[in-house]
């Protein structure tokens, strides 16, 4: 079974998202705040969360922050039409994908789906555990962190983590989009579409000069290459 965590502050969003969710065969709790959310994530694990960007209190950008950094699960943003600021926002914190209200309930079960595909698929290349260490840097393999060369944890949608896998197995040597596609699957959503946007969101995270790489390098007409040497430390 399935777990799936639904926030939202309007009741009436709420609980038939759940409703028609659980008969779509997910097991589904529900929160319409911060402090119930952390509530719920404190008592058990979710597979998924179905987050709204615009809460009372402690709002939807905080949680994800909050969310990819402590518990490393999945997360689709709810998100009204004219938010393009916090979707952006909301992506670099480490959002897996986005729906705008009013959506289609249809939509937002096949992009569940393809998050989780995304997550497991994930999941089954790292079950050895262990991390993938550059340039001070390390990617926890297991948990899908990445933490940065001063210790601290820098958090990853499920496609930047896919995507920084593939180069740090790969390092110094050029990858094509198609190859980057082919290894971050290609049924991801109409955000994870261009590779060049998702090598932008990962050189913001690992560069001091995003304009200036030194890891994550162009070589232009060819794709894309991380310049660094990569050391495994097993579990």
């Amino acid at each position: 079974m399935i777990h799936l965590l639904v926030v939202d502050d309007h009741r009436s969003i709420r609980e038939p998202l759940a409703a028609y969710l659980r008969r779509q065969g997910f097991e589904v709790m529900t929160a319409c705040d911060g402090r119930s959310t952390r509530a719920c994530l404190a008592g058990r694990r979710f597979d998924l969360i179905v987050l709204d960007l615009m809460l009372p209190g402690e709002d939807g950008l905080s949680l994800c922050r909050y969310i990819r950094t402590d518990h490393g699960t999945p997360i689709i943003m709810l998100t009204a039409k004219g938010e393009l600021s916090d979707r952006i926002i909301g992506l670099n914190l480490g959002a897996d994908d986005y729906i705008t209200k009013p959506f289609n309930v249809d939509e937002l079960v096949a992009r569940i789906r393809s998050v989780l595909r995304r997550a497991g698929l994930a999941r089954e290349r790292t079950e050895q555990g262990g991390s993938l260490e550059f340039e001070g840097w390390s990617l926890d393999l297991l948990h899908r962190r990445l933490h940065d060369p001063q210790g601290g944890t820098v958090p990853l949608s499920t496609m930047e983590f896919r995507l920084l896998h593939a180069f740090l197995e790969r390092p110094n040597r050029v990858l094509s989009r198609d190859e980057l596609l082919d290894l971050s699957s290609r049924d991801s959503g109409s955000f994870d579409r261009s590779i060049d946007s998702q090598i932008s969101r990962l050189r913001k995270k690992l560069e001091d000069d995003p304009r200036h790489p030194v890891l994550l390098k162009t070589i232009w007409g060819d794709g894309y290459l991380l310049a660094a040497r990569v050391d495994r430390k097993h579990a």
